[in-house]
């Protein structure tokens, strides 16, 4: 048996923040590859979430995994700016939140950080057709964003292959990401659509173990 190379990045937005350089230490130390941020303006989603501040935060408090930023904002070149600053390994917007996709791509990767877009649920992939060859990951989100718990869209899953298949044509390193209502139940599922990146949150930060739950979610990956 072996194991592609399949990313595990719990979302914070499940965390408990009233310890979380704790929470965020222990989900790594239970086999979590990177930690990922979801970030709201309610403007763009009606709920407000987290800002720079608490990356950098976590990079004070010593972490040093990969951190991947999903702005759900609008304007999004100044924050792009900014959580760079604090600290962001990736950064991924919406393109219908920018002005200029290209300007905002190109921005990420100047200030030194990996660019991608999102798509939600009802965005068509062909949106990405003129962006693919400056995306370093592509997100596709199985529930519409704006609150954590949410149940996974399964029409999503169709998607995944479709842009599964274009990377690979294309000979793209491009990661593909899920996140939405992923869970030990349909990760495997959904790593079968196409999909090597996967956030979940609720599904591991809900379960009083943490080692247990991602090594589960490990072994339902395992290939033969």
């Amino acid at each position: 048996m072996a194991t592609k190379d399949y990313i595990i990045a719990p979302s914070i937005l499940s965390a408990d923040f009233s310890r979380l350089g704790e929470e965020v230490n222990s989900v790594l130390k239970a086999g979590a590859d990177w930690i990922h941020f979801d970030v709201m303006d309610n403007h763009y989603v009606p709920n407000l979430t987290i800002g720079p501040m608490v990356c950098q935060s976590l990079r004070d408090y010593g972490i040093t995994a990969p951190i991947d930023v999903h702005l759900m904002v609008k304007p999004v070149d100044q924050l792009i700016k900014s959580f760079s600053k604090a600290g962001a390994t990736y950064i991924t917007f919406h393109p219908e939140a920018s002005d200029d996709v290209d300007r905002s791509l190109d921005l990420i990767k100047d200030n030194g950080c990996k660019a991608g877009l999102v798509l939600n649920p009802d965005i068509s992939i062909e949106v990405l057709d003129s962006f693919l060859d400056k995306l370093d990951m592509i997100l596709l989100m199985s529930v519409f964003p704006g609150f954590g718990g949410q149940e996974f869209i399964d029409s999503v899953l169709d998607k995944v292959t479709k842009m599964r298949s274009i990377i690979n044509k294309n000979n793209l390193k491009t990661r593909l990401e899920i996140d939405g209502g992923i869970k030990l139940e349909n990760i495997r599922e959904v790593a079968d659509a196409g999909a090597d990146t996967f956030v979940s949150g609720s599904a591991i930060f809900g379960e009083p173990d943490y080692s247990e739950i991602i090594q589960k979610m490990r072994d339902s990956l395992k290939v033969e």
